[in-house]
């Protein structure tokens, strides 16, 4: 497993470009047959990645439980978000499967002892990418698809960030602990997500980056508002985001993107917003 510690933002500062990618930038979330983890003291989410081909793999596979978690499972007192961005695969939850296709998803309450992931089509793999946080009590497990999620359009062809949100882990659509995540496609000639940018100090924040054509990237900023710095992201990064940093983007062409978010509340307005002409 991958640990990744909290960063100060006053340290923050003086990083070099190699170093901000260290610390926050997670390059590869699949593997063939593994499961990759990554574990950030912010918030102490978890982040999973696993691409199943000829096997049926666990989501402990590779994982030393009690070292990284203190527990005899994973989800023991942990809930997890699960997002399909590969072909038509299925997740075995305590021995019920759910079928998922591309952009689906299913939430997995904490108490859950044994999780499994496979594909379909060994050659058209499905693509798990997972998010957890701590829990404190059982919610109900849910599987909602891309067409059931709550769609919110929103931004403007004028300001290159036309764009649909879509809400699947969010308090409007079903309850959780603390755990919150969506899936935002910006439209044809967009290219900006999550602009005016914003702060929450009661929460952090994860972005997966799929979707990206070939040849072209997003440069996602972060960093306080009055010392951004960026990231040259690729197809099927992720970047962790701590409470005290914008998180934001722009790209060569059109995308989408999955947040998850982790913290004090799950109270959307509960942010600080900052005017485009403010930041630097």
């Amino acid at each position: 497993m991958d640990i990744r510690y909290s960063a100060n933002q006053n340290d923050f500062k003086h990083y070099t470009t190699e170093q901000i990618r260290n610390e926050f930038l997670i390059k590869k979330i699949f593997t063939e047959n593994k499961v990759n983890s990554f574990y950030s003291h912010v918030d102490r989410v978890v982040v999973l990645g696993c691409m199943p081909t000829t096997e049926k793999i666990s989501i402990d596979k590779g994982i030393d439980i009690w070292k990284n978690f203190g527990t005899n499972y994973i989800l023991e007192r942990r809930e997890i978000g699960i997002f399909n961005i590969g072909d038509t695969g299925a997740i075995i939850a305590d021995g019920k499967e759910y079928k998922l296709n591309y952009k689906d998803c299913l939430y997995i309450s904490m108490g859950t002892k044994e999780v499994f992931f496979k594909s379909e089509d060994s050659k058209k793999p499905a693509k798990f990418y997972m998010v957890s946080a701590p829990a404190h009590k059982p919610c109900k497990t849910t599987f909602i698809s891309i067409a059931d999620a709550k769609k919110i359009p929103c931004g403007a062809v004028e300001t290159a960030n036309s764009r649909t949100i879509n809400q699947f882990i969010h308090p409007d659509v079903l309850e959780t602990c603390q755990l919150s995540m969506g899936m935002t496609s910006l439209n044809t000639g967009s290219v900006w997500n999550t602009m005016p940018a914003h702060t929450h100090e009661r929460r952090m924040e994860v972005y997966l980056y799929f979707d990206i054509p070939k040849d072209n990237v997003v440069f996602h900023m972060m960093g306080e508002p009055s010392q951004t710095r960026h990231i040259v992201m690729n197809n099927e990064q992720a970047v962790i985001s701590p409470s005290w940093s914008i998180h934001a983007g722009c790209g060569t062409s059109n995308y989408t993107f999955i947040w998850a978010m982790a913290g004090e509340n799950k109270t959307f307005d509960d942010m600080d917003n900052i005017a485009n002409v403010n930041l630097k």
